[in-house]
Order: C-alpha cells, then sequence, then structure tokens
C-alpha cells in the first residue's frame, strides 16, 4: 500500500466530532447553510467580527442558517466572543466547538470532509452541495452575500439557446 493511500485511509477512519456530526447533518437542509471555521485568539477572525460584517450579515439573512464552529481552540467554542459582537445569540445562528487541539499534528486537518488549513475558512451549503468555499483567510462580505444570492438560483439555463459545436 502506498504512504497516500495509508494516510488517505488514515483519515478516513477518523470518527468525526459532535461538532462535525451536527454540521454535517444540517448542511443536508434544502435551505442555505453557512458554515464558518474560526477560533476567538484568530486575528484575522477578530478582524471579521470587528469589522461587524458577520452581525449584519445574519440579521441581513435571517432565512439562512449560520454555523460557527471553533477550531483549532482545545474545544472551546468561542461563544463568550460571539456574544460581545451580539453574533451568539442571534436566532439563526448555531455555535459549536471541535474538540481538537490547537497546535502541532494531531490538529485537524479536514472537518465535514473538507481540507481545513487555514483559519477563518467559511462554506456555503444548499441541499447537501457544496455551492462556494472560502478556504483561506477574511471573507469580504459584499462577495459573500452575492454567494448566497448566487446560492437562491437553480443554476440552470433550461430555454437558453445552445452554442453550436
Amino acid at each position: 500500500m502506498s504512504i497516500f493511500a495509508a494516510l488517505f485511509a488514515l483519515n478516513s477512519l477518523r470518527a468525526e466530532s459532535p461538532a462535525e456530526q451536527r454540521v454535517t447533518e444540517a448542511i443536508k437542509s434544502p435551505d442555505l447553510s453557512v458554515v464558518h471555521l474560526w477560533a476567538p485568539w484568530c486575528s484575522n477572525c477578530q478582524a471579521e467580527l470587528k469589522s461587524g460584517g458577520w452581525l449584519k450579515m445574519v440579521k441581513d439573512n435571517p432565512q439562512v442558517k449560520f454555523y460557527f464552529v471553533s477550531v483549532w481552540n482545545d474545544g472551546g467554542d468561542g461563544k463568550s466572543m460571539l456574544s460581545k459582537f451580539q453574533i451568539a445569540d442571534q436566532p439563526n445562528v448555531t455555535a459549536l466547538a471541535d474538540p481538537g487541539p490547537r497546535r502541532g499534528e494531531a490538529k485537524i486537518k479536514q472537518f465535514a470532509g473538507m481540507p481545513l488549513s487555514w483559519i477563518p475558512t467559511t462554506w456555503v451549503y444548499k441541499g447537501g452541495d457544496l455551492r462556494y468555499a472560502l478556504n483561506y483567510g477574511e471573507v469580504r462580505f459584499d462577495v459573500l452575500q452575492q454567494f448566497l444570492e448566487d446560492s437562491k438560483s437553480e443554476w440552470s439555463h433550461k430555454g437558453e439557446p445552445k452554442l453550436q459545436e
């Protein structure tokens, strides 16, 4: 067996945390879901919160479910920081924590079957399908809003003329 195959098999056997199980089930909903992987100690994550962008995003999109999953934070959910910015108690927000460690080789490198190499990371799902993945760095909230709008569509071009081959 190659080293790659062995590593893949090992990752496949990794048990999902309760937070990961909850998110995996939630993203199957026909509604839009945003999964935001973050940590309260992360300066990029803090900058997103300080800008007010997340609060506005959550309030402007009450039909969207937002899952703030604290990762690489030794099991802490970061809810106190989310509360500071009036996010934690919004009706469409769920704060979760991955129990994994913050540092070293033992920290998680995937979540819900997706690679995780940087935080903040933000994913948009609809009906179990990943519509958009922002896997590296702070989100631009105007872009995220456009992604939510685009994700509401059926992404179909039925009735449009086809190009000639």
